[in-house]
């Protein structure tokens, strides 16, 4: 049995995580010494390393736990697994073309910008965000 500073030493974790997955169920309530502090048994470790991973890979909480509550009833099936998974890479794929969209749309700004600091006075006001017609 782990306490909280063994565990966030551990997985790399800030304590109040912990406190924040126990509050919102991701995580089991700990058992607990006579004293009060949290324990935590490998099973725990091993379900905390599971959500630090999921979280590295771009999933929200809310997924998080809908893959823990399918694992709980041991129907996590590797069907129900794939769908989620490429749920979440199209939207990652939905979020780069939006990214890129943007980026397409700074790109000729940062050089309109570049272009008036290399020939006016940089004491004008800036309109490089004026609609240009």
């Amino acid at each position: 049995m782990l306490q909280v500073g063994e565990i966030c030493r551990k997985l790399g974790l800030n304590p109040q995580t912990l406190y924040f997955y126990e509050r919102i169920e991701l995580i089991p309530p700990p058992k607990r010494t006579e004293s009060g502090y949290r324990l935590f048994s490998e099973k725990d470790v091993e379900r905390l390393a599971f959500i630090s991973r999921a979280k590295a890979l771009g999933l929200s909480l809310d997924e998080i736990k809908d893959i823990l509550k399918l694992k709980e009833g041991q129907s996590l099936t590797c069907q129900a697994m794939h769908e989620r998974l490429l749920k979440k890479l199209r939207e990652i794929e939905d979020n780069i073309r939006q990214l890129q969209g943007l980026r397409d749309e700074l790109l000729p700004l940062v050089e309109r910008c570049f272009q008036k600091l290399e020939h006016s006075d940089s004491s004008h006001e800036c309109i490089v965000l004026e609609k240009v017609e």
